[in-house]
């Protein structure tokens, strides 16, 4: 095993509890619901991990398309991973402190869990995988790619994320230099309420002016209207 490279170490631990979770899964009736799976995963699981069809970027967990797509190529297939993914959340790692290896226990469960499971099977590690189409042109977009639903609230996009404000409440009236602010600089101003150091400092890097632009735009146009 020492010479599988990182993502597959750690996965291959769980292959016994792979089979039993497949085998389990076979007996359900209902399909997952793979749309539901990937608001789900923004919402639960993308303020720690990086992936590209949800446009969830946060670091604090491993990158998912890393890991899963080298173990795409090692031959695992779509419903391994998600037995893979069903077998991590439901016997997560002893805490030690280190976010990077061990997670929360209790994220997800029941059905839930099963599309989330589904959606991780069918999407991470695929290469070219992205979001995919919003309506509301290219500022929805960005918001959207961006994984900006995962954290906040905003009507217009359909996003209910909690764990950053909520922008339909706190957007309105500011102006397109504190919006700016808030996203290449979030550690600014913080919010009442909120902590520090949850949101990710990269979008400055990672959208282009133009991006930015966009998604500043549709935030002044969207919040607080819907």
């Amino acid at each position: 095993m020492q010479n599988l490279p990182k993502p597959i170490r750690l996965i291959v631990p769980l292959v016994a509890l792979v089979a039993a979770v497949v085998a389990i899964s076979g007996c359900g009736t209902t399909s997952p619901d793979i749309a539901n799976g990937r608001v789900l995963f923004t919402s639960k699981c993308g303020i720690c991990h990086t992936l590209a069809q949800a446009g969830t970027t946060a670091k604090v967990g491993p990158n998912l398309d890393d890991a899963f797509a080298a173990a795409r190529e090692a031959g695992m297939n779509g419903a391994t991973i998600e037995g893979i993914v069903k077998a991590q959340v439901d016997n997560p790692r002893p805490s030690n402190g280190n976010p990077a290896a061990s997670m929360p226990a209790n994220v997800a469960s029941g059905s839930d869990l099963d599309n989330i499971a589904a959606y991780l099977g069918k999407y991470a590690g695929v290469p070219g995988a992205k979001p995919p189409e919003v309506e509301g042109g290219p500022g929805a977009q960005v918001f959207a790619s961006s994984g900006c639903g995962s954290c906040h609230t905003l009507a217009a996009a359909n996003a209910g994320g909690t764990v950053g404000p909520d922008f339909d409440e706190v957007l309105p009236g500011q102006s397109a230099a504190e919006i700016e602010e808030s996203i290449v600089d979030p550690e600014a101003k913080i919010t009442k309420g909120y902590p520090a150091g949850v949101m990710p400092h990269t979008f400055g890097e990672e959208l282009s002016e133009e991006e930015l632009k966009q998604l500043i735009e549709f935030l002044m146009e969207s919040a607080g209207k819907e």
